[in-house]
């Protein structure tokens, strides 16, 4: 028995591949036999609400749903794509919404789970938009629009997203050495596993006189990528897409 993470898969029609790639990798045996499937965040390129008439929600829905109801827990954390997914979609999917960040047991580590983003510290543009958008007013504002307004709204914040990205140096934008070791030491843990910054890559570090590490996870653009973890250790590789 295993417990899979994926993160940063920004589902969009735009790529169909990678939603078919999702759909059929959370229909294997290696998922529908896990002892849980956990999605810290990112899971579509842009959230525009529960009430989203699209086919791509009822398709994400229909296959966490189908990976819930053969038994395995499936967690979901927000990124920063998908922070406005609330209750409603999360009860239709299947899904049980986690914080950011929290920490959970595995096989007798425990282990912090972050989607990413806050680790990143030095990118403080970001982290001023983050903070005014995660308010509860901002966010009831956007929700009270008609979906055609939030899809222009969603389309004009990822213009925004990629010209911030293009005029940002990459050390910027990954993560902060000391916001990673203050944040495991403060959830008292010497494993963190996170995604956002599309590096996956397994970290080893000293925190405190002892062997730490910090896992990333790969984002889903051009392949899958998972993270299994189980009592012997962890494995994180690629996903094909299928011909």
């Amino acid at each position: 028995m295993s417990t899979l993470f994926i993160s940063d898969l920004h589902l969009d029609d735009s790529r169909p591949h990678i939603t078919a790639l999702f759909e059929q990798y959370l229909a294997s045996d290696e998922v529908r036999g896990a002892d849980a499937l956990y999605i810290l965040g990112d899971l579509v390129e842009a959230w525009i609400g529960d009430d989203d008439d699209a086919e791509l929600p009822a398709r994400i829905a229909r296959a966490t749903r189908a990976v819930r109801e053969a038994g395995v827990p499936v967690y979901f954390m927000h990124g920063n794509r998908d922070f406005l997914l609330g209750e409603a979609f999360a009860e239709r999917a299947g899904l049980t919404l986690l914080d950011d960040p929290t920490v959970h047991d595995l096989y007798g580590t425990p282990t912090l789970l972050m989607h990413g983003d806050l680790l990143c510290t030095d990118d403080t543009v970001y982290q001023q938009v983050r903070a005014n958008v995660r308010t509860p007013e901002w966010k009831a504002q956007v929700l009270a629009t008609p979906l055609e307004a939030r899809r222009a709204l969603a389309a004009k914040s990822r213009a925004e997203s990629q010209a911030h990205t293009g005029s940002t140096g990459e050390t910027i934008m990954d993560v902060n050495q000391d916001a990673v070791e203050a944040a495991m030491r403060d959830a008292g843990v010497i494993q963190l596993i996170h995604g956002h910054t599309h590096r996956p890559a397994v970290h080893d570090l000293e925190l405190d006189g002892r062997h730490a590490q910090r896992i990333v996870l790969g984002d889903w653009y051009e392949q899958g990528s998972v993270l299994r973890v189980d009592a012997d250790g962890i494995d994180l590789r690629s996903l094909p897409v299928s011909d």
